[in-house]
């Protein structure tokens, strides 16, 4: 269809019908200071082959994170991922309707759905998980709203290893909720300081494992605390893999664990599209955001799957809804049930274990150079180190120089006053020889 633009007519008879005088009452609750006046600077009108032309030499300023040694991780993380699941997901039978509502047409996604499912609740530990989210930051914040629901209360404490990216997202949604959050200062290993902040307030208390400055850190004296003052665990993980390796967050206590998959058959891609894994404890399922897939049998007998619990707002529940979420992250999902598939219990051990050799690799490495300080007391493929320099010009002098040195923890929180800070991650993509190239880079930047 052509776009057919409305006219001042049309404009003003809409405005009229929903009681607005003008378009700018649409936007009452965006803060003055966060809205645009006058138009975007942007060129103006280009013919296709020009910006085709404009496009390209745009991206070909970037450097890609496969042509040159990456150390980057904050969230976002470079794992391999098989030819296989590109080839898998583009198979007739997954490429189903966009949303299953008919199941007796949709039976490829609805089992894929259920079986991915199974896989986060085996992964975290957890009784049951949904048919997953939009990403890790947006599932944290619909943590806070289901631990609002459940203990009736209006209060998040925010360990500070939380990654500032995530705090934000949620703290979004939580204000127009009215809930509170308290977020705790910056740390490397934030164990006390949560638990000293615990009160009879407190809905839930979020913590991250490994946290966003790589410290793994077993929380079940945080579950304790949590629970002793009537309050729900939330456990996030950012980097998904290590839940190969690592303690899963229902065996340290969690009540819900919201974690980013992209890890796991999903690339980096710019930052996105990526999918959001959601679990919870078997009693609070009906709290639970999105919808979960079941298995049952239809009229014949025979095996089929469908949307057991869906209880969003675009459903039957309406205002009564547990989320507005209005999909889920469906291609990413698949590419993670792939990949998950493909690998097995043992192959996610052994990529697990490989990440985390490579990452004392690069801790023996970078420690032995002058001016770097290694702060993590523990970690799976990231920790942070402080450097003699800004962390922020020592990335952008490596990138100059050929390798992609990790993230400043100054661009995830420019407040906290860690300017030194870097965040580096090595996963089973790095070799020794990117290890050396970035060692031998970093001493010449430093020196």
């Amino acid at each position: 269809m052509r776009y057919l633009p409305l006219s001042a007519e049309d404009r003003a008879e809409m405005l009229a019908i929903i009681g607005a005088k003008s378009i700018d009452d649409l936007f009452v609750d965006v803060p003055q200071a966060a809205r645009r006046s006058g138009t975007v600077d942007l060129p103006g009108f280009k013919s296709e082959l020009e910006v085709e032309r404009a496009l390209t030499a745009l991206s070909n300023k970037n450097v890609p994170a496969g042509s040159v040694p990456f150390f980057c991780g904050a969230g976002a993380y470079k794992h391999h991922v098989p030819a296989t699941v590109d080839h898998i997901i583009q198979r007739s039978e997954f490429l189903t309707s966009y949303t299953p509502y008919q199941p007796e047409i949709a039976q490829g996604t609805l089992q894929v759905l259920f079986e991915f499912q199974t896989q986060v609740a085996n992964l975290t530990g957890m009784e049951v998980a949904n048919a997953s989210m939009y990403d890790g930051s947006t599932a944290t914040a619909e943590a806070l709203l289901m631990a609002q629901r459940v203990t009736k209360r209006n209060k998040a404490v925010f360990s500070g290893g939380v990654h500032p990216h995530y705090v934000h997202s949620a703290e979004t949604l939580a204000h127009a909720a009215q809930m509170k959050t308290v977020a705790l200062k910056a740390a490397i290993d934030a164990e006390a300081a949560v638990i000293d902040a615990i009160d009879a307030d407190t809905a839930c208390v979020v913590v991250q494992t490994p946290n966003v400055f790589g410290t793994a850190t077993d929380v079940s004296k945080i579950a304790e605390a949590a629970h002793a003052a009537g309050a729900l665990l939330v456990v996030v993980v950012t980097e998904v893999m290590s839940l190969g390796l690592l303690k899963a967050p229902g065996a340290m206590g969690a009540d819900i664990v919201a974690a980013e998959g992209q890890s796991i058959g999903v690339g980096l891609n710019f930052g996105g599209p990526y999918v959001g894994l959601f679990a919870a404890r078997e009693k609070l399922t009906r709290q639970m955001p999105g919808r979960l897939c079941g298995e049952t049998v239809d009229a014949d007998g025979r095996r089929g799957f469908v949307l057991t619990l869906s209880t969003r707002e675009q459903h039957i529940r309406r205002d009564k809804a547990t989320s507005n979420i209005c999909t889920n992250s469906g291609l990413c999902a698949l590419a993670f049930n792939i990949h998950m598939s493909l690998l097995g219990e043992k192959g996610l051990r052994r990529v697990a274990e490989v990440n985390h050799a490579n990452a004392r690799k690069l801790k023996d490495a970078l420690s032995s150079v002058k001016g770097v300080e290694v702060l993590t007391p523990r970690f799976f493929n990231e920790f942070a180190v402080k450097l003699s320099k800004p962390a922020a010009a020592v990335v952008e002098a490596l990138a100059k120089k050929g390798v992609l040195g990790g993230v400043p923890y100054s661009r995830l929180d420019p407040d906290a006053g860690l300017d030194d800070v870097l965040l580096v991650a090595a996963t089973e993509v790095v070799t020794d020889a990117d290890i050396e190239t970035f060692k031998t880079r970093l001493s010449e930047v430093l020196a």
